[in-house]
């Protein structure tokens, strides 16, 4: 029996050690989340920080900065020399976000909130994903961290202000993505003219099962429905978004790095991606009741 326990013990153990471990999923097939390109200011104190497609984003104010999304582990070197490149320093960040609890937006959250000594703020519905390092994560087997654990300072739910100096942004939850996916819809002002932003994190489908065969987020149907519907509502001048190449930033980016805010005006390409999103939502439903 005492061999039997002990045996029992060492697999909990084993298992508890093996869940400990950060193992960060292969980004190889995709060169432009790790592509480094020079950052740019894209509106009046809102500048671009990220790589070629993992969006990270700085605000500036004179009470201290916020950083949205900080791409992979390897990002960290990339993202804190885009901020110094622009003359910023990395101490004065004051407030951490990110658009979804992935490790493409959290990867080097943890290295970058132990520098700075930054506050992380997060959706509720992402922040048990955030501490634990992706453990939780409904659309993984639980078995390992595909981040750093994050420690959120402070939870926030839709509507939410986050305020620092002069800037006043309202976290917007969009779940579907993941379960506290969330937007940010702010003002910025540039030479006398106000512009309203919006960092969209658009809701793609991530999962490649059935909607109805995933125990841990029996909502996700429900809740991609209720963003795709809330996405159509909302009201900007400019629009961002978590991931690159869902706003064309290539494409952009020669004009960009000349400051050219109209350049990421174009709302019909935005409308279009949510129509797009709303057929592969609906055909996925299909699915489930095929």
């Amino acid at each position: 029996m005492k061999k039997i326990l002990s045996i029992l013990l060492l697999v909990l153990m084993a298992a508890c050690v093996q869940a400990q471990i950060v193992r960060e999923p292969d980004a190889t097939k995709y060169p432009d989340w790790t592509r480094s390109i020079a950052p740019f200011r894209v509106v009046g104190n809102l500048y671009y920080v990220g790589t070629a497609d993992l969006a990270c984003y700085l605000i500036t104010t004179k009470e201290g900065h916020i950083l949205i999304n900080t791409g992979l582990a390897s990002s960290e070197n990339i993202i804190l020399g885009n901020i110094k490149k622009l003359g910023f320093n990395v101490n004065d960040i004051k407030i951490l976000l990110t658009t979804q609890a992935h490790f493409d937006h959290l990867g080097a959250m943890a290295a970058i909130k132990k520098i700075t000594g930054a506050k992380m703020l997060a959706d509720y519905a992402d922040a048990s994903v955030i501490a634990d390092g992706g453990l939780s994560d409904y659309d993984l087997d639980g078995k390992y961290r595909t981040f750093k654990p994050i420690h959120v300072d402070h939870i926030l739910h839709n509507d939410d202000h986050i305020t620092l100096g002069n800037m006043d942004l309202t976290m917007l939850h969009h779940p579907g993505h993941t379960k506290g996916s969330c937007s940010y819809l702010f003002n910025v002002t540039d030479n006398g003219r106000s512009y309203r932003v919006l960092i969209a994190n658009m809701p793609t489908i991530v999962t490649d099962k059935d909607f109805d065969t995933i125990p841990a987020y029996p909502q996700i149907a429900k809740d991609y429905a209720y963003t795709l519907a809330a996405m159509q509502k909302l009201k900007f001048d400019i629009w961002l978004a978590s991931h690159g190449s869902q706003f064309d930033l290539l494409k952009k980016y020669p004009a960009a790095k000349n400051y050219r805010p109209s350049v990421f005006m174009d709302k019909e390409d935005y409308y279009q991606q949510l129509k797009e999103l709303e057929i592969e939502y609906r055909k996925k439903l299909a699915g489930r009741r095929s």
